[in-house]
């Protein structure tokens, strides 16, 4: 397999999943600004929504969006349990912690990167994200993570896109149960591995 990514980006997320579940396979870097690869070739004619993450299986099919991306790996070695088994209540639970993390939290901090939008318009982006996040950390509260089970492929999609909050200087720790779930993940040493890998 092929992962297609970016450093800084959501792509670290099955970045992460590929080392917690020690399958083999290429890491690719893409220029988020020329759509190029490290070696020269055209991403778009990889992915032509033109942004990471995308895996390219060994059959040649390319994959794109996170979500899936996490399932489909998870779902290679169900025995990790990264995931909960298809057709039960609690897949459908990871379903909706998978959604809401795109939609309200990848999304929320999504915005922030658009230099076009004025400091008041991202102060209301910020104002919503930060209920979203207050939800979140609600549930960590409870549970060292986001399903019952442990560490999951939730848990590698929330902390990817939490690590972006730093770049707009919102402190995690006005989220207590969020900031102790970010240092828990960071600790883990497929999320390592991953991170010296991309950030080298």
């Amino acid at each position: 397999m092929k992962l297609y990514y970016a450093p800084e980006a959501c792509s670290l997320a099955p970045h992460i999943v590929l080392r917690e579940l020690e399958l083999p396979f290429e890491l690719i870097r893409v220029d988020n600004a020329t759509k190029k690869t490290a070696a020269g070739d055209d991403f778009l004619a990889i992915n032509p929504k033109g942004y990471v993450a995308a895996l390219q299986l060994d059959n040649g099919e390319v994959l794109t969006e996170g979500p899936a991306i996490l399932q489909y790996l998870a779902d290679l070695h169900p025995d990790a349990k990264l995931a909960a088994a298809q057709g039960t209540f609690e897949r459908v639970r990871l379903q909706e912690y998978l959604n809401f993390i795109s939609t309200e939290i990848h999304g929320g901090f999504g915005w922030l990167f658009n230099a076009r939008f004025s400091e008041e318009v991202k102060a209301l982006i910020k104002e919503k994200l930060f209920k979203r996040l207050a939800v979140l950390n609600q549930t960590l509260e409870r549970q060292d993570y986001l399903m019952v089970g442990g560490f999951g492929i939730a848990d590698a999609y929330l902390f990817t896109v939490l690590r972006w909050a730093r770049l707009f200087d919102i402190q995690l720790n006005e989220w207590p149960a969020l900031a102790r779930f970010q240092a828990r993940v960071d600790q883990r040493p497929a999320v390592k591995a991953a991170l010296a890998a991309e950030l080298a």
